[in-house]
């Protein structure tokens, strides 16, 4: 009977016996991942500074609920792939000098997004930000 490819390979390493984690576990290592990333990159704290700014300002002008969704949604985005690359460049400083070489091109792609996340947000703000004061001064 053939097995799957790697199967063979599965076979030989002992399985790690740990108990079933709780969704408190699962929640609290949640958390503990973003205090990591807020505390480890100076970039993500100028992008949370950001965000705080633009809800502080979206409140203000009392945007509607759709653009507050949008407003949550772009801040979420560029949160989320700052500590995506956040936790790639992690990872990469553990490999040995031999083959942390080979990290560059994924830490390149990562930043990128982090980039065309944070371009995006800001485009997507201002054209919210941009209708509501457009309605506020009867444009």
């Amino acid at each position: 009977m053939a097995s799957k490819p790697g199967v063979e390979m599965l076979a030989d390493v002992p399985e790690a016996r740990r108990p079933p984690r709780t969704w408190r576990h699962k929640f609290a290592d949640a958390l503990r991942g973003v205090k990591l990333g807020i505390r480890g990159q100076s970039s993500f704290f100028l992008h949370f500074f950001c965000a705080a700014a633009a809800l502080a300002a979206a409140w203000v002008i009392g945007l509607d609920g759709m653009s507050w969704c949008i407003l949550l949604l772009c801040i979420g985005s560029v949160l989320v792939a700052e500590m995506f690359n956040s936790a790639l460049e992690i990872l990469c400083r553990g490999l040995d000098e031999s083959t942390r070489y080979r990290c560059a091109p994924a830490l390149d792609i990562a930043a990128g997004a982090v980039l065309l996340a944070a371009v995006t947000a800001v485009l997507v703000g201002g054209l919210v930000f941009a209708n509501r004061l457009a309605q506020l001064w009867h444009w």
